[in-house]
């Protein structure tokens, strides 16, 4: 069976590379990973006061928030999926949770979340297509 990761986070643009990947395997045999990457929180600062469970949490609580209008439409769908959070460099992350998860192509949006979106490709999707060893489909 084909495997597409499908870079979520919530945005519009994710979702409609998120739709594009449901017509895809609709046509059949294809199972879609759905992934939401969060930033590491990694300031001393910050951990002098917040503990590493209080921070798994708020990543989790992250995680389930941008997934879930993907996971709407996945079940929706009926298409088989895998809708997963994991914490990373988003760019990076992306590129090693789709070899980690033998998925064939990543399909993501030309803009997520991050500030200045609209003015330029964004510069996660430009790291990945760069960083990837596979196809990439960006959605605009």
């Amino acid at each position: 069976m084909a495997r597409l990761l499908v870079a979520v986070d919530g945005s519009e643009c994710s979702l409609r590379a998120l739709a594009h990947a449901i017509d895809v395997a609709r046509r059949g045999g294809t199972e879609i990973e759905a992934l939401n990457v969060q930033i590491p929180i990694m300031s001393g600062h910050v951990r002098e006061f917040v503990s590493q469970s209080m921070i798994d949490q708020y990543h989790r609580s992250e995680g389930e928030v941008a997934l879930a209008p993907a996971v709407r439409l996945l079940n929706e769908s009926g298409v088989p999926y895998n809708a997963s959070m994991v914490v990373g460099h988003i760019a990076e992350t992306i590129v090693a949770e789709a070899a980690k998860r033998h998925c064939d192509a990543i399909v993501m949006g030309t803009h997520g979340m991050g500030g200045m979106r609209n003015i330029f490709l964004g510069s996660v999707a430009m790291r990945v297509i760069h960083a990837a060893d596979r196809p990439v489909t960006l959605i605009k």
